[in-house]
């Protein structure tokens, strides 16, 4: 049901714009049966087209590439231009008139939006535009400047499992402990007692933490970011832990800005996004899309359905980079399986629960999820909304529902959306 009630009414990031960086420039977005292609026009704007030949349906490109001159069908050799449009039916007077209709034969056009350095794409005309469907999610990451951000590595992974399933080892901190133990730094946390800390040792475990997270999801905490926090590291700071962790933080967050708009790059003043109460270190948009930020860089991931077990996820590793000095286009990756051994190593500690948790909720006597209603909210909060588009609820009912859940997921409690 989700094939035909839910993925083709959903906004769904399609690409990246720095992989269409050229007039031209095309990539084929798939997601379970369907092929859309998205290109970059010669205005340098986007759009997409369903990947179907209007001939006998051939999917007329595969991958990515430009078409300078248009897209040929490899079968029967039928011609469109870049926009979309008919230019040539080989022996064209053996059809009948009613199967050539100009109106016809063009390729069938696919509602396509940007935003955030990002097409996206909806197959359902009658779908609202995009920015209603993707708020607060949008607002937020706006003020982070995530149209900046540029991909430095890209990952993908077949994991063995349902989608949501995927989407759900993400969402939630309670894991963090037992699945994590290496981000579990002794000396990092205020007493809960409120008694006077040694300072160093807090400069010392934030340091470690962010020096963890740098390596272990390869670039979630940028290393230039890693190398200004170390910098710090002999600044006075004083034995009262909630204000020693307000003013790390904050001379943090300055030196990040500083050595980054010093060197030409386009970052957000991370105190004022403290003082908005935005910086925070995730970002959700319903049905598939993560931006992680921390400092000047992010993590981003994209799942999709491969089947009713089995899910494709992508990991972006984000940076800003001084304009000119951008990367190149970026290259697709080959996806890994799940126990690849070159997975950075929080990866490998989060997909190992995964295949685990699609074989035991076959168990005959497991009879449901027992979310904590505080720690586990967003998933409880997620999948009531999936049903409501799986029931073919009406765009007015969901849209609040999106406006409750596209936001940071972790430790969200469970909340009315009127579903």
């Amino acid at each position: 049901m989700e094939v035909e009630l839910l993925w083709p009414r959903v906004w769904q990031m399609a690409c990246r714009l720095e992989e269409i960086p050229q007039r031209r420039d095309f990539v084929e977005y798939e997601v379970l049966d369907q092929s859309i292609v998205v290109l970059r026009t010669d205005d340098m704007g986007v759009r997409a087209f369903q990947n179907a030949c209007r001939h006998r349906g051939v999917r007329i490109v595969e991958g990515r590439g430009t078409c300078e001159s248009g897209f040929t069908c490899p079968f029967h050799g039928w011609c469109y231009g870049p926009d979309g449009r008919n230019t040539f039916v080989p022996q064209a007077r053996t059809f009948a008139e009613h199967n050539l209709q100009p109106e016809d034969i063009n390729l069938t056009p696919v509602r396509c939006e940007v935003w955030g350095g990002c097409a996206w794409i909806n197959l359902d005309d009658d779908a609202p535009p995009l920015r209603p469907c993707i708020e607060p999610f949008a607002t937020i990451q706006d003020a982070w400047k995530v149209e900046s951000l540029r991909t430095e590595r890209w990952y993908a992974c077949r994991l063995p499992v349902n989608w949501k399933l995927a989407e759900e080892a993400f969402v939630e901190m309670y894991h963090v402990v037992e699945t994590h133990p290496q981000l579990v730094i002794p000396g990092r946390y205020p007493p809960r007692d409120g008694r006077a800390i040694d300072p160093r040792t807090l400069i010392d475990a934030e340091i470690h933490y962010l020096r963890t997270m740098s390596e272990g999801m390869d670039g979630m905490v940028h290393a230039n970011d890693v190398r200004i926090a170390e910098g710090l590291r002999d600044i006075e700071l004083p034995a009262d832990p909630t204000l020693a962790m307000s003013i790390w933080q904050r001379q943090l967050n300055d030196a990040v800005v500083s050595w980054h708009r010093a060197a030409g790059s386009d970052v957000p003043d991370l105190n004022d996004l403290e003082a908005q109460g935005i910086n925070e270190p995730m970002g959700y948009c319903f049905p598939h899309y993560f931006v992680l930020p921390m400092y000047s860089a992010a993590s981003s991931y994209r799942f999709r359905p491969l089947g009713p077990e089995e899910t494709l996820m992508e990991i972006w590793s984000l940076a800003r980079f001084p304009e000119g000095r951008e990367p190149e286009k970026p290259t697709p990756p080959e996806p890994w399986e799940c126990d690849d051994p070159r997975w950075p190593p929080i990866p490998t500690q989060d997909f190992s629960n995964l295949p685990r948790q699609q074989r035991g909720l076959h168990a005959r006597g497991f009879q449901y999820m027992r979310l904590s209603e505080r720690a586990e909210g967003h998933i409880s909060n997620f999948e009531r909304t999936v049903d409501g588009f799986v029931a073919g609820l009406p765009y007015e009912r969901l849209l609040p529902a999106l406006e409750s859940i596209n936001l940071n997921p972790l430790d969200r409690p469970v909340v009315d959306i009127d579903l």
